[in-house]
């Protein structure tokens, strides 16, 4: 949420005068002729601005949505035209019956529009890729400390990816025991009531398609058609840039390449309920609307996806492509967030493609707020499809994606994004790799549920290594080894090591940010903060400190203190689960008073972490599993977190928390269905 309103302005992407701009050129090609991208010192950044002066709204990028949903060709326009209709139907065929929750808040839902799918889709795309609060943590960090410690905490990547692509994955029918194709899929994203997902299954002429979309969306955005199957998960792409402009709010004009331009004033109205409309100005420049003012300097954000370009919607012709090919001619024309897709097909094929709208840079990695008046840090258009990481058949027959970097070392451009750690990709090829083939769908439900993290576990090899080496005397020393002696990585729910080493990582995470910039390093946080420790803990380098054993007995003390004070002075009654525990809360009806907590889910303790392929935190877990058996569909598996429905009244509303939990999952049946109710709509003539 506090993410979210500080997004008030995050509406436009273009506007204001364009002149012509001279894109820097790519570095010298290496031997073999493919240019690479070559990276110019960054200068220290502008002024790190504050958290702004007033929350911006919440709301989405409506303004954005309206402009791309006249954009589409014909086809898709009404294919989201006819979606709309048949939400609007239902709105006025079931007035006053939309649900408790609208009545609880008074308010009547307006009619649906081609421009609220999109809007839904841009949700998403904030979701997946809203960096910019990263880059102003490192400025700060920078600003208060040494740039290349700093550098040190912010990988772009570890060299540790060891299959193209970044949970999904496709094992090739060499592998499994049908011969066949199977692929499996479970996104992380927060836990919600109702679930992020629901399924469906579309059927007519030439379209027949099953597997999950979120609400708002027409088509499948995760399944399997006839001859394909196809997951997703989020690339992490940095498709967000912060640049200070030279400007005069008074007068919205300010400086660029010598020339003064001005800026586009947006005015916005806001209803509130019960009270006067809320105006709010916008000023909008070449970079995107003015975000934040700070020393001087007034940062707009520039997003991708809100690039004033034409939009597509390929998501029928994705749900009738027949194979690998028609499968990409559909993605090259997906302008939504950065995303890895993991595809299977029922001639044997496997393979990954990255597909979405991502900034193309030379010469700059956009990871630090920009000086937006010189031209230097221009973006050159966006990468263009066929330059994207792709891969089709491995020789090793398995793809696997988990959000890590995908890209090559010696691409042209600049890869900038916060990628995560390779540590759940390595630990799902292990599991897959652990025998020679035979495997089968249900199989992959129990790899889907791993909760081994190889990151923990190095961090308890190195304190045990750290109180041999030092020998320190105090009395928590035994209870720690006692501990961790013997602990073999599970971040299971009725264990206590993990609550030690997971405060452990906390403490040495701090260490590092502060002795990296003593002034603001206790915020360091970043998805791949796990590759830089482990690095910096392997590596040791000098300056940092002067023991770094004794820097890690005494994150240790300090671990061993604070989960003593979290759970109480016995450590082997400590519990990860309590440490690691959800509640899915309902966004409106929990705060019912007496009844509300009937309508949430939890609380529950957990096993899983954010290392582990089960990735569990109290924020965020797997939305959904989803496993394709290209033999036979009807062998397919699917679960989500909660149930179908959104409706307290339905049977559906939380049916498939307890497989969820268990970590089972449910046939999705696509030519043998065995329906226990069926609804009929007859067209009227």
């Amino acid at each position: 949420q506090q993410a979210a309103q500080r997004l008030r302005a995050l509406r436009g992407g273009g506007g204001g005068a364009r002149p012509q701009v001279a894109a820097p050129a790519p570095g010298p090609a290496p031997r073999g002729g493919r240019p690479r991208a070559v990276v110019r010192p960054a200068p220290r950044p502008p002024p790190p601005p504050p958290e702004p002066d007033h929350p911006p709204r919440k709301s989405p990028p409506r303004p954005t949505a309206e402009l791309q949903a006249r954009s589409p060709p014909p086809a898709d326009q009404t294919l989201l035209a006819a979606y709309a209709r048949g939400v609007n139907h239902y709105i006025d065929q079931h007035e006053g019956k939309w649900g408790p929750e609208f009545a609880i808040l008074g308010y009547r839902p307006r009619h649906w529009t081609p421009a609220d799918t999109l809007l839904a889709a841009l949700q998403m795309d904030r979701t997946l890729t809203n960096s910019w609060e990263t880059d102003l943590l490192k400025a700060r960090m920078i600003a208060a400390g040494d740039s290349a410690k700093v550098r040190r905490l912010f990988p772009t990547r570890d060299g540790g990816e060891i299959i193209p692509g970044s949970n999904a994955w496709a094992l090739a029918g060499a592998h499994t025991a049908s011969g066949q194709p199977i692929l499996a899929g479970d996104p992380h994203l927060p836990f919600s009531m109702p679930s992020a997902w629901h399924l469906v299954h579309l059927r007519a002429p030439d379209l027949n398609v099953i597997g999950a979309t979120l609400p708002g969306i027409p088509f499948v955005l995760i399944g399997h058609n006839e001859h394909i199957a196809w997951s997703i998960t989020s690339l992490q792409f940095d498709t967000m840039d912060l640049y200070a402009e030279k400007m005069d709010l008074r007068s919205g004009r300010y400086a660029f390449q010598g020339q003064i331009l001005e800026a586009r004033r947006e005015t916005e109205l806001i209803a509130v309920k019960g009270a006067v409309r809320s105006e709010t100005l916008n000023l909008v420049t070449r970079h995107g609307p003015i975000f934040t003012a700070h020393a001087g300097a007034h940062y707009a954000l520039r997003w991708a996806a809100a690039e004033p370009l034409p939009y597509r919607f390929p998501l029928l012709p994705l749900a009738r492509a027949r194979d690998w090919q028609a499968f990409r001619a559909a993605l090259s024309e997906y302008h939504g967030p950065g995303i890895n897709l993991i595809f299977a097909a029922r001639n044997g094929d496997i393979g990954h493609q990255v597909a979405g709208r991502l900034p193309r840079r030379f010469g700059f990695l956009g990871d630090l707020p920009l000086d937006g008046h010189t031209g230097q840090y221009e973006w050159d258009g966006l990468i263009p499809f066929d330059e994207l990481p792709s891969s089709l058949n491995p020789a090793r027959g398995l793809l696997a994606s988990a959000n890590q970097n995908p890209f090559r070392d010696d691409t042209r451009y600049t890869v900038s994004g916060f990628f995560a750690p390779p540590l759940r990709q390595r630990q799902i090829a292990a599991r897959l790799e652990s025998r020679s083939g035979g495997w089968q769908p249900q199989e992959m439900l129990r790899i889907q549920t791993d909760v081994y993290s190889a990151y923990t576990h190095y961090l308890a090899r190195i304190a045990l290594a750290a109180l041999a080496a030092r020998q320190p005397e105090d009395s928590w020393v035994p209870d720690a080894r006692a501990l961790l002696d013997g602990w073999n990585g599970q971040m299971h729910k009725d264990l206590a090591a993990p609550v030690l080493v997971d405060l452990l990582d906390r403490q040495i995470r701090r260490r590092l940010g502060e002795s990296a910039a003593p002034e603001a390093g206790a915020d360091y946080r970043f998805e791949t903060a796990p590759a830089a420790v482990e690095a910096l803990l392997r590596e040791r380098p000098a300056g940092w400190f002067e023991d770094w054993d004794q820097m890690i007995v005494e994150s240790l003390a300090d671990a061993f203190a604070e989960a003593g004070r979290r759970q109480g002075d016995r450590s082997d009654r400590w519990r990860w689960g309590r440490s690691n525990q959800i509640t899915i809360a309902h966004p409106v009806l929990s705060r019912l008073p007496l009844a509300g907590a009937w309508f949430n889910v939890g609380p529950l303790a957990l096993s899983g972490s954010s290392t582990t392929v089960k990735q569990t935190t109290p924020r965020l877990g797997p939305s959904m599993r989803f496993v394709a058996d290209l033999s036979n569909w009807d062998n397919s598996l699917i679960n989500l977190p909660t149930g179908n429905s959104g409706h307290f009244t339905s049977g559906h509303y939380k049916d498939q928390w307890d497989e969820y939990v268990a970590g089972r999952a449910f046939k999705l049946e696509f030519d043998k269905i065995e329906p226990k109710n069926t609804l009929r709509l007859v067209p009227e003539l």
